[in-house]
């Protein structure tokens, strides 16, 4: 991957951040993380990973950002100086989930071995 790429990725990452915080409501005790952004080594699409807690309500959040994402694109091609803007793509984080269940088999070995 490119210093181009990382940067950029690191700036869509942090200002599709910034963008839900201030800008989406989500429900109530509802936590959206912004993980990480995966950019094509063209920059033609970027693709943004959520985490979403509880994870019940990740449908319901990815309905809300489905509606939002034109609004969203069309902030992000304001704030970033480049050509071209990456179309953006939310997507769910997998790894933090397999990160939980690898931490509560590891609580469970723990219990069991104590």
């Amino acid at each position: 991957m490119t210093e181009r790429i990382q940067k950029v990725n690191q700036l869509v990452q942090k200002e599709t951040a910034k963008f839900l915080l201030r800008e989406v409501d989500f429900p109530k005790g509802v936590l959206v993380t912004v993980s990480r952004a995966d950019c094509s080594p063209n920059l033609i699409q970027a693709k943004i990973y959520l985490s979403v807690l509880p994870s019940e309500k990740q449908k319901e959040i990815f309905k809300i950002l489905k509606k939002k994402v034109f609004s969203i694109q069309k902030k992000l091609n304001k704030l970033l100086k480049m050509r071209p803007v990456p179309k953006i793509i939310f997507v769910q984080e997998k790894r933090s989930e397999k990160a939980a269940k690898v931490e509560e088999i590891l609580e469970k070995i723990k219990k069991e071995e104590g």
